[in-house]
């Protein structure tokens, strides 16, 4: 049937090497950093409060959960990215293994899944952002601070910081490739600097009797702050998006996506042990600065400011590199003619411009209009289909190429990918019910415009005719 067509290897490596296209900049230095610029941000400095209030001292063990889920479908993207360096990430790889309908079905979770980061760390960046101007004296007006029913007893109808940074950051990668990274390495090394001075100033006011009762919660506990917190994880997956950008993609996209993982987790559990040592976990409810909270009750609040600028640099990276990751795979899904060939037009920087600006005018309205809450969640469960899917296909793609040069191998095929989806699929349990509802609606629409738009204007479908 034709909703299973898939992608010759061959061609699809042919038509990345054309003249004209993205621009082969990036190493494996580049790489880590994006991946860390991604991953970096709202999970450190916003949601570890929401997590110690949820599995109190326990919430190293759910960052370790969420760990191991996200590094076993590493694992499988690290393979498929050394097998097939293009432009789009699992889209692309799924269109040569499962067909399009699947790899349509992808791309279409991941619009949901980059597009709704971007929109939910935007507005994280604007309360750290509207915090480090109250120090200032500075304030926003209300009515301008926050989406629709965002704060309770309070009138508001804009979140006009949040939409702001979208529209610098759409700027910056209407630049080009090259210059957005340089401008996130600078960010990622600042932010990272600010974090590790937490680590060495907060680790001399931890009270470990604050680690006492460590689990208090249960495992339910630990597992629900783990679906919450995953969320601190997304963005590794990104750095696949950029391999046609690569120079020597085979070799350095499984440093950079594994390296950047292994050191965000390392800082995760890092950090957050030292926040519960020092405050009390119940103390972090409602919370959305728990970092400075922390230095606060430590008495340390010289340095509540520095944290403010390290969240805003780190929040920035991660717009910037999601924001980058959606365009890559509008590029991709535009150019196999699933999507309007105008969102694949390149300016002179060699970036994918109206994509870009699509992204940040849409995303950017949304993390205006919408509350983080819902934001949060619904990125988080197209995230984890989206890695159930690439774990699945690294199975099939063994069965069905096992002769096919890998330049890296996931190690203990079927177990490791089994377990990616086993790992993300008891995160995905413990997701609400209403955000289930959405991501089904979002599905239906997807199947819908497949079949009256995209099926009809693949590039294989009219190729064959």
């Amino acid at each position: 049937m034709s909703i299973w067509r898939t992608k010759d290897f061959d061609a699809m490596r042919a038509a990345s090497a054309q003249p004209g296209g993205l621009r082969k900049v990036l190493g494996p230095v580049d790489l880590i950093l994006m991946g860390i610029g991604a991953i970096v941000g709202t999970g450190i400095f916003v949601l570890t409060g929401s997590g110690a209030s949820t599995a109190g001292p326990a919430l190293v063990l759910s960052f370790v959960v969420a760990a191991f889920a996200c590094g076993f479908a590493a694992l499988c993207y690290a393979e498929f990215a050394s097998i097939l360096p293009v432009a789009g990430g699992i889209y692309t790889y799924s269109y040569a293994i499962l067909g399009e309908l699947v790899a349509w079905m992808i791309g279409w979770d991941l619009i949901l899944e980059y597009g709704l980061v971007t929109s939910a760390v935007s507005v994280g960046w604007s309360g750290y952002f509207q915090s480090l101007l109250g120090g200032f004296g500075l304030h926003i007006p209300v009515a301008l601070s926050a989406a629709p029913g965002a704060l309770p007893g309070v009138t508001t109808f804009f979140n006009l910081p949040a939409f702001v940074i979208m529209m610098v950051l759409t700027v910056m990668l209407s630049l080009g490739v090259r210059e957005s990274a340089r401008i996130n390495n600078i960010m990622v090394v600042v932010k990272i600097g600010v974090v590790l001075l937490f680590i060495l100033v907060g680790t001399r006011h931890v009270s470990p009797p604050n680690w006492h009762p460590f689990m208090p919660y249960g495992a339910t506990g630990v597992m629900s702050a783990a679906a919450l917190v995953f969320f601190a994880f997304i963005g590794f997956d990104a750095v696949t998006t950029a391999a046609e950008e690569v120079k020597n993609p085979k070799r350095d996209l499984p440093i950079g996506i594994i390296g950047s993982l292994a050191i965000c987790t390392l800082l995760y559990v890092v950090v957050s042990a030292i926040m519960t040592g020092i405050v009390p976990f119940t103390q972090f409810k409602g919370v959305d600065h728990p970092v400075s909270l922390a230095l606060q009750f430590a008495g340390e609040n010289w340095f509540a400011g520095f944290v403010d600028l390290g969240a805003i640099l780190g929040m920035s990276t991660v717009i910037l590199v999601m924001a980058f990751g959606q365009s890559r795979v509008l590029y991709a899904m535009s150019r196999d003619g699933l999507l309007p060939k105008r969102l694949s037009a390149l300016n002179g920087a060699g970036t994918p411009i109206v994509a870009t600006w699509l992204v940040g005018i849409v995303f950017g309205l949304l993390g205006a209009l919408v509350p983080l809450q819902v934001l949060g969640e619904l990125a988080n469960i197209g995230t984890l289909a989206a890695f159930c899917l690439v774990s699945l296909a690294v199975i099939v793609l063994r069965r069905k190429r096992p002769d096919l040069q890998r330049a890296f191998r996931c190690p203990g095929v079927p177990v490791i990918p089994a377990l990616a989806i086993l790992f993300c699929g008891a995160l995905m349990a413990f997701l609400s019910a209403i955000t289930w509802i959405a991501f089904t609606v979002w599905l239906a629409i997807g199947l819908v415009v497949y079949f009256t738009y995209a099926r009809h204007h693949s590039v294989l479908a009219t190729s064959s005719v």
